[in-house]
């Protein structure tokens, strides 16, 4: 069994070291979805929500979450990133984001791509909360990670 690397010999967490790891281009795509009623998709495909245009606002939100990652989540490293695409699909009872994240480093960007699928859905349930009780966020996941030398 592997052990895991952000935990030393002595059972205490630590950064792991990538020091001595080759740059190489790295991609990550994570997804995930949003329930929403039908009537709730209606108003931001018209733009009818209060708050404003809830993709934009969300897409922007997903953006800045990836660049802010390693201050969220303590052990992981900051990264260049080289690009962040967040994209959003309804359908009649939600909304799936997607977000694409690339850098060339020396460590993958999955947690990035996470990052930033987790804080659009959570912008878009926050836009959405005064005319949706009903929402549900559920299925964020890690679908692909690539690395190039």
């Amino acid at each position: 069994m592997k052990r895991l690397t952000h935990v030393a010999a002595d059972g205490h967490v630590q950064m792991v070291d990538v020091s001595a790891k080759p740059l190489s281009a790295r991609t990550a795509i994570a997804t995930g979805k949003i329930r929403l009623q039908r009537e709730t998709v209606d108003l931001i495909s018209e733009n009818r929500i209060a708050k404003g245009d809830v993709f934009a606002t969300a897409r922007i939100a997903g953006i800045q979450a990836a660049k802010q990652t390693p201050q969220l989540i303590p052990l992981c490293h900051p990264l260049p990133l080289s690009d962040v695409k967040i994209d959003i699909v309804t359908s009649n009872d939600g909304a799936e984001v997607k977000c694409a994240a690339r850098t060339v480093a020396q460590t993958g960007v999955e947690m990035e791509a996470l990052t930033a699928v987790s804080i659009a859905l959570l912008t878009i349930y926050d836009m959405c909360k005064a005319v949706d009780k009903e929402m549900r966020i559920s299925g964020i996941r890690l679908v692909e990670k690539t690395k190039q030398l």
